[in-house]
């Protein structure tokens, strides 16, 4: 098997079966002697089950030799009592072992739950953005699955199955070691074409388990993107997509089932293969006078038992390769080294003043697609910078760069002289806020959502941000205030109404750097009057970036960084960009204005438009699109 590139462009290690071993000892470790009392439990059972065959060989026996039925009722007693003991045994043991197991398995999978889920969320922006959401919670809650169905299979299946098996074979063999050996020689061809047919089969269960992963993928891909699917009456495109990846996968399952048709059909032919020779010869030794009436019995109880126990062996088998199956998709996971890690030397960042360096910055996403060179750039203490320019000019990249949701193809950036590469991801992060265009929110309260930024927050803080992102506004009209629930995504807010909780949970977070992308762009014209203010206070004693934001708050800025294609093309406040007779920013100022000026407090050519560069977004391969210098092609918006 070969590292192997998926559908989500991601080439993930190659997965042994050691490997999916060493992921479940993870989870299983600190539950061990749990898992050792289970598998005493069910072994010391199983030995006493098999011995009461025994007793009953010793019962009727007896009562074929018996001649004086007083002085044999009495034995008989004797040996059913011995049976019931032996019974009693049997269930204490399975006791133990019910209770072991319920705390067993269930801590087991909840480690390997959480195991799953630390590991997943710390892979990086673009592994997000390579992965369905539907397949990698499918892949965490089978990974816990496949666990449950191995353990139930090799404790209660594989285990009873090996213990009957070499006990009975034992008992019979100081009795009638021919006999004996059929039986070995059947339960040998019986294992082994189960286990070679479930060993050839396993890439076909591959398959199955790969194949859902894609359905379900496909069926969340399509239920988040509902309104698109409506709105562009996609329907019935997305129908036949849905209904192409089914019928895959109800051809690959079909064949499986029919595969496991056929293993049925030869466990049939040797359960009644087995049955037939077994009392066939027990026939030729009781002519012999070799054999009892009892052990007729025991031999029968015997047969009916291995009968069981084998008829099964096939879904134990095809169950645990099943497992492993379904659990090497996360373990694949867990394997692929994380992109974006901290350095075993990391430190703290602490920001005291909050300036910000790019040095000699350079990155690419692959080796023919360049995003950001020689960026060479200073933010100082308590600045408000602005960055504006053309959709894939590379303006959301610095910010990613910033947050290491990405790492710098080379060159350094710096907080307070400090290269955030050799500083921890989470302390990073907490030093910044960010208020992005977008904002995705928990299905959780208002309440839940806006502490996000500062979780030990105290009711009055909530409400008090929430007051001065001017979500009190709509809060009020809410059935339950901020205990209400906004519904996956934030559904069931306005494109507005989630920008203001994103702003209020960065009031609340009031880290040392703001960055603000496009905060105010799903904002009506009143609202964003409203939401200035709550930015001004906001703003205040910090670092400040604003990606493409409108010309009301860009004219508020110390420096406006125009970026195309990028590189930086040319930097400085508002005033000082109008001025200069070759800017960039002047021709975009006058396509912009149209020929239309108004007056302005302050100065008197300003446009009746504020700018608003283009969305800076990622395409789903995690590559930017390609910036244009050619300003008059860029989307802009106006105020």
């Amino acid at each position: 098997m070969t590292p192997e590139k998926k559908s989500t462009n991601i080439i993930y290690p190659e997965v042994k079966l050691k490997d999916v071993i060493s992921a479940f000892w993870h989870g299983i470790k600190n539950k061990k002697w749990w898992g050792f009392l289970l598998f005493f439990s069910v072994v010391g059972a199983n030995i006493v089950t098999i011995m009461v065959p025994i007793f009953y060989k010793q019962f009727f026996d007896l009562i074929s030799n018996i001649s004086d039925k007083g002085v044999g009722s009495q034995k008989l007693i004797v040996i059913i009592v011995e049976i019931l003991v032996l019974n009693a045994v049997t269930w204490i043991f399975y006791r133990f072992a019910t209770f072991a197991n319920n705390v067993f398995q269930t801590s087991v999978m909840a480690n390997l739950k959480q195991q799953a889920y630390d590991y997943l969320m710390n892979h990086s922006y673009s592994f997000f953005t390579n992965n369905f959401t539907g397949s990698l919670v499918q892949r965490v809650s089978r990974f816990a699955r496949a666990f449950e169905r191995l353990s139930d299979n090799l404790i209660w299946g594989l285990t009873p199955l090996i213990v009957r098996v070499i006990s009975i074979i034992l008992i019979i063999f100081f009795i009638n070691k021919w006999i004996a050996l059929i039986i070995l020689i059947w339960a040998s061809v019986f294992l082994g074409f189960n286990i070679i047919f479930s060993k050839w089969k396993l890439k076909y269960d591959l398959q199955v388990a790969e194949v859902d992963s894609k359905t379900t993928g496909y069926l969340a891909d399509t239920i988040t993107n509902q309104n698109n699917v409506s709105l562009f009456v996609g329907q019935n495109f997305e129908s036949q997509g849905y209904k192409k990846v089914t019928d895959d996968q109800a051809k690959i399952t079909k064949f499986n089932w029919n595969l496991a048709s056929i293993v049925e059909a030869v466990q049939g032919f040797l359960t009644f293969s087995i049955e037939f020779l077994i009392f066939y010869f027990t026939i030729k030794y009781w002519e012999q006078g070799l054999i009892t009436i009892g052990f007729f019995v025991m031999l029968q109880a015997y047969i009916i038992t291995l009968i069981e126990q084998f008829w099964g062996v096939t879904r134990i088998v095809r169950d645990v390769y099943q497992s492993y199956a379904d659990a090497k998709e996360m373990v694949e996971i867990i394997l692929l080294p994380h992109e974006i890690k901290d350095t075993p030397t990391a430190k703290e960042l602490i920001v005291n003043d909050g300036e910000i360096g790019f040095k000699d910055l350079n990155f690419n996403f692959n080796e023919t697609r360049q995003v950001l060179k020689n960026i060479n750039l200073n933010i100082k203490p308590g600045e408000k910078v602005a960055l504006i320019g053309p959709s894939g000019a590379g303006k959301t990249t610095f910010v990613r760069l910033l947050l290491r949701f990405y790492d710098s193809t080379s060159g350094q950036i710096l907080i307070d002289k400090q290269d955030i590469s050799k500083v921890t991801q989470e302390s990073l992060r907490s030093n910044i806020s960010l208020v992005p265009q977008d904002p995705v929110l928990f299905h959780r309260t208002l309440a839940e959502n806006i502490a996000y930024g500062k979780r030990d927050a105290t009711r009055q803080e909530i409400e008090k941000a929430a007051s001065l992102a001017h979500c009190d506004e709509f809060i009020k009209e809410l059935p339950y205030g901020l205990e209400t629930y906004v519904g996956e995504r934030g559904i069931k807010l306005s494109g507005g109404e989630r920008q203001r909780v994103a702003i209020a949970r960065a009031i609340l977070k009031n880290a040392p750097i703001l960055v603000l992308d496009e905060a105010t762009s799903s904002l009506d014209s009143e609202s964003e009057m409203l939401i200035q203010d709550a930015l001004n206070v906001l703003m205040e004693n910090k670092t400040v970036i604003v990606i493409a934001h409108r010309l009301s708050t860009i004219q508020k800025m110390d420096r406006i960084i125009v970026v195309d294609n990028g590189q930086i093309v040319e930097q400085g406040n508002h005033q000082e960009l109008l001025a200069s007779e070759n800017s960039l920013y002047k021709k975009l100022w006058t396509l912009q204005a149209g020929g239309f000026i108004v007056e302005d407090e302050n100065e008197p050519s300003q446009n009746a438009s504020d700018i608003e560069a283009g969305e800076d977004e990622d395409n789903e391969d995690g590559q930017e699109n390609g910036g244009s210098a050619n300003f008059v092609e860029a989307k802009f918006t106006s105020f």
